[in-house]
């Protein structure tokens, strides 16, 4: 068993070095093998300019990722931690994780809403699977979570646990009481989400962390308030894709039962439905 926790926080606008402190200390303090921290846990999100946000952003690996590796080899656990990416004159919005064996990987977001910092940062252009000490992971950033494509490949590449790093706002509610048991149930996988809580620049956040199970059940969540949300997890549980009921009789096969002849429209190009 594997114990995974969704540390949900307020973050300061444009104050990393605060935040960094804050998700030291708690990464620190929580005792799990896997804590998760929300989209832009260092910079914030809801940035007006693409320089106000640039000044907030940092190389990986870099000092923060310094200080979390230093947290993951001392207390032998995977932290995953959202954040804006500086390379050169490219940005983009991202989620670092560091392991207890040294490990420090990255995914980028690769769908961008019109909205905040997302604005102004690149898009990722891969779906990067990561092999760890508490399973295989992969990583889904907030909006990426309304197109089930992605999460599809990942699960496809034996992800085990989905890991989402969030920043739902008032609003959204439909995202955490939906679609997080709808892409925990519909792919096999556990599922942790972290989402945010307080107001930055006029924009409200729900909370409703939470950790969903491979049948899509609620294991744990925090609706308000500051706090953690803590599971204990088998993800083995998530490579039992086939699953039998009354052998002959009432068996379902997650990847099995597919048919990619026709999701031919899936992977067509163009920004609009076409009849």
């Amino acid at each position: 068993m594997v114990r995974v926790a969704a540390l949900q926080i307020d973050i300061a606008l444009g104050n990393p070095e605060r935040n960094r402190n804050v998700i030291a200390r708690l990464a620190e303090s929580t005792d799990a093998d896997l804590v998760v921290f929300p989209e832009c846990a260092l910079s914030g999100y809801a940035f007006d300019g693409a320089e106000e946000a640039r000044a907030h952003a940092e190389p990986i690996p870099g000092p923060t990722t310094e200080v979390l590796l230093s947290v993951a080899l001392s207390k032998r656990r995977c932290i995953v931690v959202g954040m804006l990416e500086r390379e050169e004159d490219r940005m983009w919005n991202s989620a670092v994780l560091v392991t207890p064996d040294g490990k420090v990987a990255k995914y980028r977001k690769t769908h961008l809403p019109c909205l905040g910092v997302d604005r102004f940062v690149a898009p990722g252009d891969r779906l990067p699977v990561f092999d760890t000490p508490v399973g295989r992971l992969g990583v889904q950033i907030c909006y990426d979570l309304r197109f089930p494509e992605s999460a599809r490949c990942l699960a496809l590449e034996g992800v085990e646990i989905l890991v989402v790093p969030t920043n739902w706002p008032r609003g959204a509610e439909a995202i955490p009481e939906i679609l997080l048991p709808a892409r925990a149930v519909e792919n096999g996988v556990f599922v942790v989400a972290a989402n945010r809580v307080g107001t930055e620049n006029g924009t409200e956040y729900i909370g409703q962390s939470a950790i969903i199970d491979p049948r899509g059940k609620t294991l744990a969540i925090l609706k308000r308030g500051e706090g953690a949300v803590i599971a204990e997890v088998n993800p083995a549980q998530a490579r039992e894709k086939h699953i039998i009921r009354k052998p002959g009789e009432y068996e379902i096969d997650l990847v099995a039962d597919r048919r990619p002849d026709l999701y031919g429209p899936l992977v067509r190009p163009g920004g609009k439905c076409l009849n």
